[in-house]
């Protein structure tokens, strides 16, 4: 694969103890501690009233970092490309269609039917926002989030036109939790343009490697386990350079058993500017 090279023009970012990109600025940094504390999910506001009563969390928390992401950059979402990644999905409308199934009068319910498939938080983001451009929704296991980084690069590469990233995860009841344990919710989106402008955090280099590395971690043990446990959350490495910005930074992820995903992480702005409205 050639080098795909793209511009940050906004993060959305939602995790234990990361109320936001402006929130957890400081502590990706190193300059203040990381206090973890259960993720709390906002209402998606773009969603019509009884649309928010059905969003289950998984669509609650990729509208909620893909509106921040969105905000930041400044830009119409209804004309944005998307690439919408997890590991996870809709875990909680799955789980309640299950019950069903398990019944003796196996009823399914079109609604929850419609928001447990994978790709329920990508249609819900996209009728909000009245966009008809192109979406992609996919999951690579434990590598989502390198897997849809890896998209959403080509997809700028060929298109020239911007891209929405969103990753999110979020944990299963029990007893699917027992299987696939995921032990909160984590979501970032990255705005990804195909060149520089006044509001640009960073450029990225993206490149596949022909073997596995080991995968970049956090300074903080509490944001490492993080990385380590929510397949989404794999993206801390790369939050903590932007957020660092002094110097150019090489990222390395996991994405498939056979092969490794390398990021150059290049500032174009000063710290004080990479923040969030």
């Amino acid at each position: 694969m050639t080098a795909l090279r793209v511009w940050v023009q906004g993060v959305g970012l939602l995790g234990p103890g990361l109320a936001s990109w402006a929130d957890a600025f400081d502590v990706l940094r190193g300059t203040r501690a990381h206090v973890s504390r259960p993720t709390v999910l906002p209402l998606p506001a773009r969603l019509p009233a009884a649309e928010r009563r059905r969003a289950g969390a998984a669509v609650k928390l990729a509208l909620a970092v893909a509106d921040a992401a969105v905000a930041q950059a400044q830009i119409d979402p209804g004309a944005l490309a998307t690439v919408f990644t997890s590991s996870s999905g809709e875990g909680s409308h799955c789980h309640a269609l299950c019950e069903t199934l398990a019944t003796a009068a196996p009823m399914v319910s079109p609604t929850r039917f419609t928001n447990s498939v994978h790709n329920a938080a990508a249609g819900c983001w996209h009728i909000a926002v009245a966009s008809r451009a192109s979406s992609t929704s996919l999951c690579a296991f434990d590598g989502s989030f390198g897997a849809g980084l890896i998209e959403a690069a080509t997809s700028v590469h060929c298109s020239g036109q911007p891209v929405l990233l969103v990753a999110s995860d979020s944990p299963y009841p029990e007893p699917l939790n027992s299987v696939r344990p995921l032990p909160d919710h984590f979501g970032v989106a990255l705005l990804l343009a195909p060149a520089a402008t006044t509001r640009s955090l960073a450029a990225l280099t993206i490149e596949l490697l022909e073997s596995p590395r080991d995968a970049s971690r956090c300074d903080a043990p509490s944001l490492d386990a993080l990385r380590r446990t929510i397949p989404a959350a794999a993206a801390l490495p790369l939050l903590q350079a932007l957020a660092r910005g002094a110097s150019q930074r090489r990222v390395v992820f996991g994405c498939l058993p056979t092969t490794g995903l390398q990021v150059e992480v290049v500032p174009v702005a000063q710290p004080a500017l990479v923040t969030a409205p």
